[in-house]
């Protein structure tokens, strides 16, 4: 059946084989546009303040996601300190090689606010992580940064 014909019996089962080319370009949105820059420029990060929910978003919102109150104009700078949330050692690669050592991956909930940022952990040993755990965002000189998730180079133990 082509993908324009339409079904008779919706009970039949149908599928697709082969390959779907796409092409897209990802954009950040206002919101992660500010997140962005501020990261580059000024090396920390931001968040949108619902002052209605008490409720700060990171990474930040047009809209609050309780009260659909409008948030762009109420970002706030919410600095580089964090807590680990969670976190995972991965030792094998993505096509499922070792790793020639331990990487550790964490959510980080930034201090003071309601979300926070998965990234890597680093200068700390994977038996030495536990959540509750104090970190500092580790950035990439200002003059490498470009506004992309990777001017973050790691976080790392208070």
């Amino acid at each position: 059946m082509a993908i324009t014909e339409r079904l008779q019996n919706t009970t039949e089962v149908s599928y697709w084989t082969g390959e779907i080319p796409l092409e897209y370009i990802y954009t950040y949105g206002r919101a992660g546009e500010k997140y962005f820059r501020n990261l580059k420029d000024k090396g920390t990060f931001l968040g949108a303040k619902c002052d209605k929910c008490d409720i700060v978003y990171v990474p930040p919102r047009i809209y609050c996601e309780k009260c659909f109150q409008r948030l762009e104009d109420k970002y706030v700078d919410v600095g580089t300190i964090g807590t680990v949330h969670t976190f995972t050692v991965l030792y094998k690669n993505l096509d499922g090689t070792e790793k020639e050592k331990p990487v550790i991956m964490a959510m980080v909930r930034l201090d003071g606010t309601d979300g926070g940022v998965v990234h890597y952990l680093g200068e700390v040993e994977p038996s030495q992580v536990e959540i509750g755990m104090q970190v500092k965002a580790v950035l990439k000189p200002k003059k490498d940064r470009k506004g992309i998730i990777t001017d973050i180079k790691y976080f790392k133990p208070l």
